[in-house]
């Protein structure tokens, strides 16, 4: 298993499916002039619309082709066979082929304090399926920003033996400066592995705001790349999967781990309390 360039393209997609496509063009070219292998774009690299973008998957499909690259599209609202929608991310081959799709699974349906309400499952049918597969010779686990809460999802894909975990994601502004560095390095840290997530920042048309802030993360937890702002922009990261096997030598907690049991019975009374 070689060493190889990641990059993660921070977007600010608006409601053009086409310009979307133009602007994630001119970035991944960017990112693989940097020597980047694999380029991973945020989710709802389209536009943040229920509809389908096939402008955005065909526009990726020529582009890994022609440069020779693994691209990852984030995700795109795609029209399921059953009438349906989903959340869906895409990865093509350096020869143009699609070799792994992804469903989100978890739906983000939230009332935040400062009124911003989302009901993401109105809109879309949540996948069922965990996803790995390989580029370039390494194993790759896929998640959808809100899966990044689901810590379930990641082991099980490291157990599946994902070596590079993925979280491309459209975080809130709210909710990304609470929790976005610390899930995603605590999600690298309990799998021994990388983590690449390419994010949405910004204040976007529609009048959503976004974080930004993509991150690459070692299997150590330690930030590796960084867009410390939310604009757009590429950044790049060696991938070494001896360091994934370093960590899970060092601390070998997905060998280690047991089945047990839960016992939600109630607490015993204390002697006197009031009935």
């Amino acid at each position: 298993m070689s060493v190889f360039k990641a990059a993660a393209v921070q977007m600010r997609s608006g409601t053009s499916p086409e310009r979307n496509a133009a602007d994630m063009e001119k970035l991944v070219r960017e990112a693989a002039q940097q020597g980047a292998t694999y380029v991973q774009t945020p989710e709802m690299t389209a536009a943040f619309t229920s509809q389908d973008k096939d402008v955005v998957v065909l526009t990726a499909r020529k582009l890994a082709q022609e440069l020779g690259i693994f691209l990852h599209v984030g995700s795109t609202a795609i029209l399921r066979a059953d009438g349906k929608l989903a959340n869906r991310a895409f990865l093509f081959a350096p020869d143009g082929a699609m070799i792994a799709n992804y469903d989100k699974i978890h739906m983000f349906d939230v009332d935040l304090d400062n009124g911003e309400s989302w009901r993401e499952s109105a809109s879309y049918e949540p996948g069922t399926e965990g996803v790995v597969t390989d580029v370039n010779g390494v194993k790759l686990g896929f998640a959808v920003c809100y899966d990044l809460r689901f810590p379930q999802l990641f082991r099980a894909e490291a157990l599946a033996g994902a070596q590079v975990l993925s979280v491309p994601a459209a975080f809130t502004r709210q909710t990304g400066e609470a929790h976005w560095h610390v899930l995603l390095r605590a999600r690298a840290i309990e799998n021994g592995a990388y983590l690449i997530a390419a994010a949405q920042g910004g204040l976007h048309e529609d009048g959503r705001e976004t974080y930004g802030h993509s991150l690459i993360v070692d299997p150590w937890g330690r930030i590796i790349a960084e867009a410390a702002h939310d604009e757009p922009g590429v950044i790049v990261a060696e991938i070494d999967p001896a360091q994934s096997a370093a960590a899970r030598r060092q601390i070998p907690n997905l060998k280690n781990a047991r089945d047990f049991t839960v016992n939600a019975g109630e607490a015993p009374r204390l002697r006197g309390a009031a009935s």
